[in-house]
């Protein structure tokens, strides 16, 4: 377990150090960004820290005939990584995620939504420790247990209120500058990796909140698996449940390979609780633990969360 964790924590050090800590001045990167994308500064009274929220809005949304129409959402962690390599936390590669929902939406085979990139709070590293308590970091708001794994380690992390960070801060603004549908049908949620992580750990605190969820290479594992001992006889859990995983993320003579043990776990547990086969889609598919393989998948999750009605 614990060697999984620390090639883990390996794969994302590196990844991160491959980003300029200074990051890109606008003339040194072209942005990727398409569509309509609205970057809002969010300032959180539950975690003390500001961040962006980036707003995907499907085409259409500001045409006099669609006024009145309202859309599903669908809120996504690590928003930097999400719709431009200019504003990347990790690596090289981002999600697109804009050019995907827009091509699908195009095509009709995704309905038409909303997506809300919601930051995280900034690495965690030496030269920030002094800071985190005050600013937070990524770890902090993702762990709701503390990562064994985890260099520079970190006793104490925040987690346990990102459930209330999204469902009485986030969501309320949003639902209150745009037109979206409310109710759980219309809710979904997604992450990766830690992301992945409180992504479950907020549908198993939030029930009734979110429909939809999207799991990506989830550190599931984290405390000895916590979360999916602390969802031992939970219940009510989303309609629509994907996991998505790569299959060079370990080694391949690991006996525990990760993401699939973390998955299959999770899967077990969620049957085991009445969720229904049709209500879960597993795609597991060569890549690592990145961005690139998590935005080539992000194409069957979205048509598997909220395919089109026409």
């Amino acid at each position: 377990m614990y060697l999984r964790q620390a090639i883990l924590i390996l794969a994302m050090v590196v990844s991160a150090s491959a980003q300029n800590d200074k990051g890109a001045t606008p003339s040194q990167c072209t942005s990727t960004a398409t569509g309509d994308i609205e970057i809002r500064d969010f300032r959180s009274v539950i975690f003390h820290n500001t961040r962006k929220l980036r707003v995907l809005l499907p085409q259409g949304y500001r045409d006099k005939k669609n006024a009145l129409t309202k859309y599903p959402v669908l809120y996504l962690n690590d928003g930097q990584n999400l719709f431009d390599v200019c504003t990347l936390f990790f690596g090289t590669k981002e999600w697109k995620v804009d050019e995907t929902a827009n091509r699908l939406i195009a095509e009709g085979k995704v309905e038409p939504l909303i997506i809300v990139a919601i930051d995280n709070a900034g690495r965690h590293n030496k030269e920030r420790l002094k800071k985190e308590p005050l600013e937070g970091s990524r770890p902090d708001e993702y762990l709701p247990f503390p990562d064994e794994g985890l260099d520079p380690p970190l006793p104490v992390v925040h987690g346990q209120n990102y459930p209330s960070f999204l469902t009485r801060e986030v969501m309320p603004f949003i639902e209150k500058n745009y037109r979206v549908k409310t109710g759980p049908e219309n809710t979904g949620l997604g992450g990766s990796s830690y992301g992945g992580l409180i992504t479950f750990y907020v549908a198993l605190h939030a029930s009734g909140v979110f429909g939809r969820v999207l799991i990506e290479s989830p550190s599931l594992g984290v405390k000895d698996f916590a979360v999916i001992k602390e969802a031992a006889n939970h219940k009510d859990w989303p309609a629509r449940i994907y996991f998505g995983g790569g299959t060079d993320e370990s080694p391949p003579n690991d006996p525990e390979p990760f993401p699939q043990t973390e998955i299959t776990k999770a899967v077990k547990l969620l049957q085991a609780n009445g969720v229904s086969p049709e209500r879960i889609l597993v795609n597991m598919t060569p890549g690592d633990h990145d961005e690139g393989a998590w935005g080539a998948r992000f194409p069957a999750a979205l048509v598997f969360l909220f395919p089109s009605k026409q």
